[in-house]
C-alpha cells in the first residue's frame, strides 16, 4: 500500500494543481487545449521517437514473450470493451475506439515505472518501458487510424484510404515513431544534443497531460454517462489483469518476474494520454476524463489486492 500511495499521490497533486489554477482562473479558458496541444505536438512526438532510436533489440529479444503477452491482453479488452460499447452505448466509431482505448490504456509509463521501481528495484523497470511502447506507440497509433476513419465515413473507400493516410501523415506521434523506427534499423547515431532535447521535452509529457486534466475539470460534471465509465473502469481494473494473468501464466507461461510484471502493469489505471488524444480529435474527452480520475483512484484498492496475492510490497 505504502509503495503504491507513494506513486499515486503525486498524480493526484497535479491534477489538483491544474484544478485549482483553473479554479482561480490563473489561466485563460483555452489553456487546458493549449497544454493538450504542447503535449500531443512538442512533448511526446520527442518521446517517442528517442524511445524507438535508441532501442536495444536484444532487449526485446529477451522480453519477446512478455511483449507479445502484454500486447495480447491489450487487444483483448480493446475488442471487449469495443463489443460492449457497441450493444449498450452505440455511437461513431471515434466514441468506440477511445471507450476501448480508455478500458485498456494502462498508465505504464508515468505509473507503471515507478511502481516497478519502488516494487523490484529499480533494474526492474525493463517491462514498464515494453509496456510505455505498446500503449504509446502501437495502441495510440491504433486509436489514430480508427478516429481518423471515423472522420472520414461517408465517403468512397478510396476517399476514406485517402484521408486516412493523409492524417497519419500529419500525426506527429505516428511520424515521430516511423523516424524513431527507420533511425534505429539504420542504425544511426542520434547527436548528444538532440537527445537531450528529446528527454527534457519528453519528460514533461506526463506532468502537462495530467495538468491539462486538472484544467479541464473545472466546471465539469462526472456524473453524465457515470454508468458507461463505470464499465470501462471495471474492464480496466478487474477484467484486464484477470486476463493478463491467464496469458502470463497458463498461455506464454512467462517466468515468474515477467508473468507477475504483465499482471501488475495490467492493473496499472487508465493513462493520460487517452486524454490527449480524445481532446486533440474532442471525441469522448469528457468520459476519457472520468476514467483516469476514478480508475487512479479505485487502483490503490486493486494494485494493493494483486500485490498482496503475489507476496509483494
Amino acid at each position: 500500500m505504502q509503495a503504491i500511495v507513494t506513486v499515486v499521490l503525486p498524480v493526484f497533486g497535479i491534477m489538483l494543481a491544474g484544478y485549482l489554477a483553473g479554479r482561480v482562473r490563473l489561466l485563460g479558458a483555452e489553456s487546458s487545449q493549449a497544454l493538450n496541444a504542447f503535449v500531443f505536438y512538442f512533448a511526446l512526438p520527442p518521446l517517442f521517437f528517442l524511445s524507438l532510436a535508441r532501442f536495444d533489440g536484444a532487449m526485446l529479444g529477451a522480453a519477446v514473450d512478455f511483449a507479445l503477452a502484454f500486447l495480447a491482453t491489450l487487444f483483448a479488452v480493446f475488442g471487449i470493451a469495443i463489443v460492449i460499447a457497441s450493444l449498450l452505448f452505440p455511437g461513431r466509431l471515434g466514441a468506440l475506439a477511445l471507450n476501448g482505448m480508455s478500458a485498456n490504456f494502462a498508465n505504464t509509463g508515468y505509473l507503471g515505472i515507478p511502481l516497478m521501481a519502488v516494487i523490484y528495484g529499480d533494474g526492474a523497470v525493463l517491462p514498464a518501458v515494453l509496456g510505455s511502447m505498446a500503449t504509446g506507440v502501437v495502441m495510440m497509433a491504433i486509436g489514430v487510424v480508427l478516429v481518423e476513419a471515423d472522420r472520414s465515413a461517408g465517403g468512397s473507400v478510396l476517399a476514406i484510404l485517402r484521408r486516412i493516410g493523409v492524417g497519419l501523415l500529419k500525426n506527429p506521434l505516428i511520424m515521430s515513431a516511423v523516424l524513431g523506427v527507420v533511425v534505429r534499423l539504420l542504425e544511426l547515431p542520434v547527436p548528444q544534443p538532440l537527445v537531450r532535447f528529446c528527454e527534457i521535452l519528453g519528460a514533461s509529457a506526463g506532468p502537462c497531460a495530467l495538468f491539462a486534466i486538472g484544467l479541464f475539470m473545472v466546471g465539469k460534471s462526472f456524473t453524465a454517462d457515470l454508468f458507461e465509465v463505470l464499465i470501462v473502469v471495471a474492464l480496466k481494473l478487474l477484467l484486464m489483469p484477470l486476463i493478463a494473468y491467464w496469458l502470463a501464466f497458463h498461455v506464454f507461461e512467462l517466468e515468474r518476474f515477467w508473468a507477475q510484471a504483465t499482471v501488475i502493469l495490467s492493473a496499472l489505471p487508465t493513462g493520460a494520454l487517452v486524454f490527449v488524444l480524445a481532446q486533440q480529435y474532442e471525441v469522448y474527452v469528457q468520459r476519457a476524463t472520468a476514467a483516469i480520475m476514478i480508475s487512479t483512484v479505485l487502483s490503490v484498492v486493486t494494485l494493493s489486492i494483486v500485490l498482496v496475492y503475489f507476496g509483494l510490497g
